[in-house]
């Protein structure tokens, strides 16, 4: 009676570890050249920036308009008081003391003052109202008034100022032995404040304020986007 066998490989030709179809492994190399591809594109395409897809809006993308108005007053309004001008100013002050009927070779003196000080303008932008600053509907004109400049208090700068002359009496003389008057220069300096102030009152000291204003405003407001500014200055009201 016939019996069936069956064949079995011999030792050693079977399949060992790892061992995989050769289908099966074909298809293993065709995936991870893929998968390689697909890298390499990616990474190529980031570098150069390259866009190989159309991009369509998002038409539920959030979208903002921005509406305010300019802050043109407030800027105004932080300078508060703008020191547009400063003079500098250098007198000599001529005091003569002396008592009626007696020489001053006996009895006064005549100083020789030497003083060195300042006097500024400035323009007051604390008191503007909204109704100062005026801007066009389109925010490219700005018409803006002003109080006009005005002056402060000469100051004498005691480093820049001396006594280089001083002619006293004899009795003055002594009389500076036994006792010496700290006060002496007070007046001296009055003197000195009072004729810087009248010197730059006469001077174009704030009309050169008022000019560097409105040098200064229509360069700030223009690199905020005006194109026409008018600076005017008025006499405040009274």
């Amino acid at each position: 009676m016939d019996t069936e066998r069956q064949w079995t490989p011999p030792p050693g030709a079977g399949p060992g570890p790892g061992w995989r179809p050769p289908r099966r492994r074909s298809q293993v190399r065709l995936v991870a050249v893929v998968l390689l591809a697909l890298v390499l594109f990616v990474a190529v395409s980031g570098l150069s920036g390259l866009r190989l897809w159309p991009s369509f809006p998002n038409p539920f993308a959030t979208r903002q308009v921005d509406r305010s108005q300019p802050v043109l007053l407030k800027a105004i309004e932080d300078l508060e008081v703008f020191k547009a001008a400063s003079g500098n100013f250098q007198v000599v002050v001529d005091l003569e003391e002396s008592s009626r009927g007696i020489p001053l070779i006996l009895k006064g003196q005549r100083t020789l003052f030497l003083a060195g000080g300042s006097v500024d303008a400035e323009v007051d932008f604390s008191t503007l109202d909204e109704g100062a600053i005026k801007v066009s509907g389109d925010g490219k004109r700005a018409d803006i008034t002003l109080p006009r400049a005005r002056l402060t208090q000469a100051r004498v700068d005691p480093e820049q100022s001396r006594v280089f002359s001083r002619e006293r009496g004899l009795l003055d003389r002594l009389g500076s032995v036994l006792s010496d008057n700290p006060t002496s220069e007070r007046e001296l300096y009055r003197l000195a404040r009072d004729k810087m102030q009248a010197a730059a009152a006469e001077s174009d000291l704030r009309a050169r304020a008022e000019q560097n204003t409105r040098a200064m405003l229509e360069s700030m407001l223009r690199s905020l986007g005006y194109t026409q500014v008018t600076v005017t200055f008025r006499d405040p009201q009274t």
